[in-house]
């Protein structure tokens, strides 16, 4: 079972963990792309995510602004400069050097090691075998629903989760081959998987029911049976509702072909792709084309060219609803998937 962060949520399942386990982290850093069945991958390996959002993980969110102290203004700042600074301040100083030899790459390693300690606010619920985190740099704007509540103050307004294991043996495991080699495993991902979309679709519920046409049978259902004398708990309302929208189908669960994080991860985040995170012509295709590869379409035959991405980075974009193709024009995509998003709300 699951442990929840101390971060608030809105999250009626509850959870506990039974014992807990400490990981030391390593040099965990994934030079090669995979093992075994994707061992001859020749072609260029081009992230899905750009240069600052990989430097991005060594930095605090915006939420931890709130905590910090007021930074001094520019006379103040002068002024100190001048005052002589104590003999024994230099000793404090020998933490950048240690830096130097970290990989950013290796940035989530921090959450799978200690996520007692809820790095910069993003852990939402781990347990001894995986770690659920709010991804940095959200891709959707409700990626999964364990995140109801962002952070205090968080100025991006989007969420997009992360499933990581904790075991060390998948730490430097390509995803394709591992989930393709490892039935245990892949069992073992999709039996979350299933508790994370089905929270998902419950949470997209939640913020766009009121809005959706085709969910009205189940609100104004359900708007009754909570005006009654006695409603009944969160467990047993679903039974009595009428099914509305289908919030699951929008759900979508997968891993990229070539991570730009060297630890083992999935993404869980629902399709509608409207989040201040997508800025480049990359974040949309590693999502919305063949370089994203749904957990279902595991396990991979061997061979497969599923492993073999190609150039994707060139290919064109066509918007994940209508198809229509936006070729290299990332500018027009992206006002047209804000159109798009307020027809899909609605519908």
């Amino acid at each position: 079972m699951f442990k929840l962060s101390r971060e608030p949520l809105r999250y009626s399942q509850s959870c506990q963990l039974n014992g807990k386990r400490t990981f030391h982290q390593g040099s965990h850093i994934m030079a090669e792309a995979s093992k075994g069945k994707s061992s001859n991958i020749t072609e260029k390996h081009q992230d899905p995510i750009v240069a600052e959002e990989i430097e991005g993980a060594l930095k605090p969110q915006a939420s931890h602004l709130l905590f910090a102290s007021k930074r001094a203004n520019a006379f103040t700042e002068l002024m100190s400069a001048k005052k002589p600074k104590p003999a024994a301040e230099p000793a404090e100083i020998p933490a950048k050097p240690v830096m130097r030899g970290f990989d950013a790459r290796n940035g989530l390693g921090l959450y799978i090691e200690h996520p007692e300690k809820n790095p910069e606010g993003l852990v939402v619920e781990y347990d001894d075998d995986f770690v659920v985190i709010n991804d940095k740099f959200p891709k959707a704007r409700y990626a999964s629903s364990l995140l109801f509540q962002s952070s205090p103050g968080l100025i991006i307004h989007s969420v997009h989760l992360l499933l990581i294991p904790r075991k060390p043996e998948y730490y430097n495991q390509h995803p394709l081959h591992l989930l393709s080699s490892n039935p245990a495993f892949l069992a073992e991902v999709r039996r979350c998987v299933d508790r994370l979309k089905q929270l998902a679709a419950s949470e997209l519920r939640r913020r766009y029911g009121r809005h959706s046409a085709t969910d009205v049978p189940y609100q104004s259902a359900l708007s009754d049976l909570m005006s009654s004398p006695n409603p009944p708990p969160a467990s047993e309302r679903d039974a009595l509702l009428p099914p509305g929208r289908d919030w699951l189908s929008e759900i979508k669960v997968g891993v990229h072909t070539h991570p730009s994080m060297n630890h083992m991860h999935i993404h869980i985040m629902s399709r509608e792709m409207h989040s201040l995170c997508l800025r480049h012509k990359k974040h949309y295709l590693s999502f919305n084309s063949s370089f994203f590869v749904d957990v279902d379409e595991f396990p991979l035959e061997e061979g497969s060219e599923r492993f073999h991405p190609g150039d994707w980075p060139s290919w064109d974009m066509k918007c994940w609803r209508c198809g229509e193709n936006y070729k290299n024009k990332f500018a027009k995509l992206k006002g047209h998937l804000e159109e798009e998003f307020e027809v899909w709300r609605k519908e």
